[in-house]
């Protein structure tokens, strides 16, 4: 039987100008709402049974709103949220949120991060190493700035289960040589995997599945199929496109894989990674 479908990576909000000023250029169009109920068509039309939510601002009440979204709708499978992996009551914050039995990992901005050494910071160190007794993942958002740290990130931490999110956010027009390189130097820790995610944002509205079939050939290839997730970066995507569009593009860069390999990268790899609770 096959595992579900699953969303790795979208995200929900209810937009206020202050929080949000991130949303700007391509993105006004995304100066809205958006809650389960949007997703629930566009997801159900396009074959995807659940999904996990993921943290789009650095704030414990984001974090706490999208745990009690999950309660509330039984196709969330579960939250990366935020806390502060900085601050030094870390398994306090962590105890607390892990009550609701939804929190499956954590995020941190890192691509917003001017210092290319964020993620190797001392007081953030102490954070991952935090996480160890709670098996959350950890969800790397980076820009290309942020690549050598990273390698040094997961080497430190072989115990701990990394998510890379967008494939490390390569720019699809630039030179990928670089991209390619770090990319399979990161595959060698067997303690990282990867999203097939958030490309339209970086591509733009022309993008097609052809042009960006490379790129996936090569996260498939670094990281094998049992390491990739489908991830749809939901309702970011929609920048540039439609949601059941980026699905079909991720089916058919797919199809060259044994159905037992679909089924691993459409939702069993995140079932298995990121220890999804069972819901009703």
């Amino acid at each position: 039987m096959a595992a579900p479908r699953l969303d790795s990576h979208v995200h929900f909000w209810r937009y206020t100008a202050a929080e949000f000023g991130w949303l700007d250029g391509p993105l006004e169009p995304l100066r809205r709402d958006f809650l389960p109920a949007d997703l629930a068509e566009p997801r159900a039309a396009a074959g995807i049974d659940g999904a996990i939510a993921v943290q789009a601002r650095q704030s414990h009440a984001e974090t706490q709103f999208l745990l009690e979204l999950a309660a509330a709708t039984p196709w969330l499978r579960g939250v990366v949220g935020w806390v502060d992996l900085r601050a030094a009551d870390v398994p306090s914050q962590l105890r607390a949120l892990q009550r609701s039995g939804l929190l499956v990992g954590v995020r941190h901005v890192v691509e917003a991060e001017p210092d290319p050494e964020f993620v190797v910071g001392e007081a953030f160190l102490r954070g991952i190493a935090a996480l160890a007794p709670y098996d959350l993942v950890y969800d790397l958002l980076v820009q290309p700035r942020h690549w050598p740290s990273t390698l040094a990130l997961v080497e430190r931490f072989p115990g701990q289960k990394f998510v890379l999110d967008h494939a490390g956010k390569p720019d699809p027009h630039g030179d990928l040589d670089a991209w390619r390189r770090w990319l399979h130097a990161l595959a060698k820790s067997p303690n990282v995997a990867c999203k097939l995610s958030g490309w339209p944002r970086e591509a733009g509205p022309e993008w097609t599945a052809a042009a960006l079939r490379p790129l996936a050939a090569t996260v498939l290839d670094a990281f094998g199929p049992e390491r990739v997730l489908f991830g749809s970066d939901w309702p970011v995507c929609q920048c540039a496109s439609t949601y059941g569009r980026w699905v079909e593009a991720v089916a058919a860069w797919l199809s060259v894989l044994a159905p037992t390999e679909q089924d691993a990268v459409w939702g069993g790899n995140a079932q298995r990674l990121y220890a999804l609770p069972r819901r009703r």
